[in-house]
């Protein structure tokens, strides 16, 4: 276990950072369109008398804060990740019962990271080749006071590309202790930097960039395509 008084902050402000993620879940009007989110959860409760799916699309609005809510454009994709977060989807900072808000500093270094995780599912899959998922690119703001595992400690436990348990013990710890999140140098992109949010409202200024879909040839994702007029189609090194 690494001890959490081990890690340092640092003040992280990345303008134009990248989140990549599936393109199956369509925005959630209701946090794009209303204002103020002190009055989401009267409306969630008028408008499922008649929707009774809307909860499964907004999910445990619960798991925010109310303060740490955010609304406007874009905040479905800023939201998404803490009201559907399962202990079904683990991830590397948390066991499921957290929603964490990945980000990349670079569009490289997020394409890196997802492809990794891919790769790790189609694998565990079995999955046939073939071009297999449709991915679009988000470009966001970071800014925040994030604990630093880039530097200064060993913290090699906690970035283990196939091993989680250590690294959601930190984040664990360090939640309680009121974290705000990690910086941390990228598994899939050497020299690349990517975050660990514990709360939406540390990004902002999102908007949608490009459509992706990656070619998986039976062992590795080797081609990348970007949706495009006309498409463009890159090999993965």
């Amino acid at each position: 276990m690494i001890d959490p008084a081990s890690v340092s902050t640092s003040g992280v402000q990345w303008v134009g950072a990248r989140r990549i993620i599936r393109s199956i879940h369509p925005p959630i009007d209701l946090f794009e369109d209303i204002a103020d989110p002190e009055d989401w959860p009267l409306l969630i409760a008028a408008e499922m008398k008649t929707n009774p799916r809307l909860k499964e699309a907004i999910g445990n609005l619960d798991q925010v804060l109310p303060a740490r809510r955010v609304s406007g454009p874009g905040a479905s994709y800023l939201m998404a990740p803490f009201t559907h977060a399962s202990p079904d989807r683990p991830s590397r900072f948390s066991d499921g019962r957290h929603g964490v808000l990945y980000v990349g500093r670079t569009f490289e270094t997020a394409l890196a990271e997802t492809i990794h995780h891919h790769e790790r599912f189609m694998v565990a899959t079995t999955q046939e080749p073939g071009w297999t998922s449709q991915f679009r690119e988000l470009v966001l703001d970071v800014r925040g006071e994030l604990h630093d595992l880039r530097s200064g400690g060993d913290f090699a436990s906690a970035l283990d590309p196939d091993a989680y348990a250590t690294a959601q013990a930190l984040a664990v710890a360090l939640r309680v202790a009121g974290s705000e999140g990690l910086v941390y140098p990228s598994v899939g992109d050497a020299g690349g930097e990517c975050a660990g949010l514990f709360y939406p409202d540390l990004a902002g200024s999102v908007v949608q960039g490009r459509h992706l879909d990656y070619h998986w040839d039976g062992a590795r994702v080797d081609l990348v395509r970007e949706v495009s007029t006309p498409s463009r189609v890159f090999r993965v090194g």
